[in-house]
């Protein structure tokens, strides 16, 4: 009797799992329309509004120079200037920003020194202090490894131009890609996290938006505001405890009353080459942080699994004809879900070379979204911080790489 019972449930989950892809499926359908839909500027403004762009950064990340560069290469009409913040002049970063001022001496290239820590959150801490020597009203955040293409600056900026005084929009924000490079930089564990970006998180993004009227928090690809919205929240000091800072800051400015704006252009971040244990640890923290942040959503997030329930249902079940049946019809939902999302929408074509792993990558994925319950640690930088509601408490010790 006890073994039915595993088997109805475990079959039970993974049919759950396929309505939640069918429902991510009409989600990226959905998408695609209203990007086609969306309002364009039919002429090109007389004068692009100044931008200034955002980059805390902290050390040198593989391919972070790249990433740099892009932000050079913009095709914008208006004046923008790129600010950097370090915690200390001693950082190995410096030297990138100086050899980037050396081969861009028309770009308005500026470092700022964030010496005071704000609170747990390093990052948010240094866009505290870098907010005030900000030319220009309209800010863009992202990270340093964020590769972006000529027109980035132009897309990002065009829904603010058809903002309205009843809502106007308070940030835009939009997907991205896990780009994993070769040799060293190609591993098992890194084919995984790119995987997941692309075919799991970006389709639950995908879905959120659809279910929920909208976007109501943030990526931390692109953020993209205003002084006067950022102002209206508490700044960047009112986030410095944060663990899941991009998401905060869409999530109060949606609550504030300002539109959110996910848009179709597609970014790349790097995904380094990770150990079994730097994987796992970073698995943990974005499941923790959205365990935090989710609450509800984050126990839904359980019954999307269908692969690996699917499997559990024909282990159970010792490969019985309708768990194997049922665990095809699983790979079947879960394929189309990966290649619409992450080939059709995001057009990822990694998500092609590394499909086979896609089953292993969901067990793993189920396995930390189980095991983000059963603590309340994260990692973060080598550093080990409690969390609790989405807040980074008590500092503890470092912990060795």
């Amino acid at each position: 009797m006890f073994v039915l019972a595993v088997q109805i449930a475990m079959g039970l989950l993974a049919v759950c799992g396929m309505v939640y892809g069918l429902i991510a499926l009409w989600a990226a359908r959905g998408f695609e329309r209203a990007v086609k839909r969306a309002p364009r500027l039919e002429n090109e403004p007389e004068a692009w509004p100044g931008v200034t762009i955002l980059k805390p950064v902290k050390g040198v990340d593989a391919r972070m120079y790249a990433g740099l560069v892009s932000h050079c290469r913009l095709a914008y009409a208006g004046e923008v200037e790129l600010l950097f913040g370090v915690s200390s002049l001693e950082d190995p970063a410096v030297a990138e920003i100086a050899r980037l001022r050396v081969e861009f001496p028309k770009v308005d290239i500026r470092l700022v020194e964030c010496p005071v820590q704000m609170g747990p959150n390093g990052k948010v801490s240094n866009l505290a202090q870098m907010v005030p020597r900000a030319r220009f009203e309209y800010l863009i955040v992202n990270d340093s490894d964020i590769r972006v293409a000529p027109q980035y600056l132009q897309r990002v900026m065009t829904p603010f131009a058809f903002s309205s005084d009843a809502q106007p929009v308070g940030l835009v924000t939009l997907p991205y890609v896990g780009r994993v490079g070769d040799g060293d930089g190609g591993g098992l564990w890194s084919k995984l996290e790119s995987l997941g970006i692309s075919t799991e998180f970006m389709a639950g993004v995908l879905t959120a938006r659809k279910l929920e009227g909208g976007v109501k928090f943030g990526l931390g690809s692109t953020l993209a505001t205003t002084k006067t919205a950022l102002g209206s929240i508490g700044g960047f000091e009112s986030l410095v405890d944060e663990l899941a800072d991009d998401y905060e800051l869409g999530a109060r400015l949606s609550a504030a009353g300002y539109r959110v704006e996910l848009i179709a252009e597609v970014v790349e971040t790097s995904v380094p080459a990770y150990t079994l244990r730097g994987f796992c640890e970073h698995q943990l923290r974005w499941s923790r942080g959205v365990r935090d942040s989710r609450k509800a959503g984050s126990l839904g997030l359980g019954l999307t699994y269908m692969v690996p329930w699917a499997l559990m249902a024909v282990v159970a079940s010792a490969g019985e004809l309708w768990s194997i049946s049922l665990l095809s019809l699983a790979l079947l939902v879960r394929y189309a879900v990966a290649l619409t999302v992450g080939v059709g929408v995001l057009n990822d074509v990694q998500v092609l070379r590394f499909a086979w792993l896609l089953p292993l990558r969901d067990c793993f994925a189920l396995f930390f979204w189980a095991w983000s319950y059963a603590s309340d640690e994260v990692v973060w930088r080598g550093q080990r911080f409690k969390l609790k509601d989405g807040k980074l408490l008590k500092q503890t010790v470092e912990v060795r790489q």
